[in-house]
């Protein structure tokens, strides 16, 4: 493949012609890379299953996780998805174009390739202009993960997109940082009660509103990789930097103390430690010899939203080995926060009042260092 092409378009008037151009590379089954309000996604023909192995190849991604497929409009929703329920409808015409992805029954035009391995599709209206404006111009649906190789942090950034897939994506269209910076919230319509696969975007509270019967988890759902996924993003070990992370629970003193041991420790065998705080408690760890990166204010989580891949990957840049981050309030957007950090930790959480929780965390270490 030639070079990748980064072209820089105004996120709320993209210019028209940088638009065809991105929109004819998709309509020729190739691959475009273009902002949305959530993520960066990768985008190619949804109809062509040629097209949508690319993706797979590109990012490096198993075919049993499913791909989310973007259309220009709830009319277009039945281009992709058959017997679609009249709930599923109603809750599209309420959230969307935003952050939300519904599971439906495939549509025999989609390629069979999006879908993991199930007869089902995830649906997508996004509200970002530029896709928006390139959905309009291709006239096709696009299926379109997170421009990023698998497992990695997703790029908010097109700066990232290149990180990560320069050489493996033709056409990066620069339309700046993206605005929510986490992934959509995904919700299976095909179940009954529906069931929320994955937190995001769109809040569970605002989502009860309009199905009050909606089945939210106690805990995050984890998908073995070699299984087809009912969703995207549910498998272990997502959002992952290069270094380890490292999920500290508890109260803040107690987290504290837990970092300076855990720190002291990993000094001892020549690593780096970063920590990833909130404002509140980021004076709690100046002391320690370690990269600090502050998400922000707890008050303010959709900050810390927005800011949470960025930081990882400049911890990541950093050249820090181990990550420590700590959990965070479950509330809005706090659940899909909560979610993207377990899946960065591979589920790696540390009680910080346990002593035998933070020696355990360490042996692990220990023996993934060996």
């Amino acid at each position: 493949m030639a070079a990748t092409v980064v072209l820089q378009v105004d996120p709320q008037h993209p210019d028209p012609q940088l638009i065809a151009a991105a929109a004819q590379a998709i309509a020729a089954g190739r691959l475009v890379a273009f902002p949305t309000e959530t993520v960066y996604g990768l985008g190619a023909n949804a109809l062509d299953p040629a097209a949508v192995d690319r993706i797979f190849a590109a990012k490096r991604r198993p075919y049993s996780d499913p791909l989310i497929v973007h259309v220009a409009s709830i009319d277009h929703i039945c281009d992709i998805a058959r017997d679609v329920p009249s709930g599923a409808l109603e809750l599209g015409a309420a959230f969307w174009p935003g952050p939300l992805t519904l599971v439906l029954q495939r549509g025999e035009h989609t390629a069979p390739n999006v879908s993991g391995g199930r007869d089902t599709v995830a649906v997508r209206i996004p509200s970002h202009p530029v896709a928006q404006a390139l959905l309009l111009a291709a006239g096709l649906p696009i299926a379109a993960p997170s421009a990023n190789l698998f497992t990695r942090p997703s790029p908010t950034t097109a700066q990232h997109v290149l990180d990560d897939l320069d050489g493996r994506v033709e056409i990066i269209l620069d339309g700046g940082p993206t605005t929510i910076g986490l992934e959509s919230t995904v919700v299976d319509m095909t179940q009954d009660p529906p069931r929320l696969l994955r937190p995001g975007g769109a809040p569970a509270e605002a989502l009860l509103a309009h199905v009050p019967n909606l089945v939210i988890p106690t805990a995050a759902l984890v998908q073995a990789q070699h299984e087809p996924a009912a969703g995207p993003g549910m498998l272990l070990k997502h959002y992952s930097p290069y270094g380890r992370v490292l999920l500290l629970a508890g109260p803040s003193s107690a987290a504290i103390a837990a970092a300076a041991r855990i720190v002291d420790e990993l000094h001892g065998q020549g690593l780096r430690v970063g920590v990833l705080a909130t404002d509140e408690e980021a004076p709690g760890y100046v002391t320690l010899d370690v990269e600090l990166v502050s998400l922000g204010s707890v008050q303010n989580l959709d900050q810390a939203a927005r800011l949470l891949f960025a930081h990882l990957r400049q911890l990541e840049s950093l050249g820090v080995d181990v990550i420590l981050a700590r959990t965070l309030p479950s509330a809005g957007v706090g659940l899909a926060l909560g979610d993207r950090l377990f899946r960065a930790a591979e589920g790696n959480i540390i009680d910080a009042e346990d002593p035998e929780s933070v020696q355990t965390a360490l042996a692990v270490l220990a023996s993934a260092e060996e």
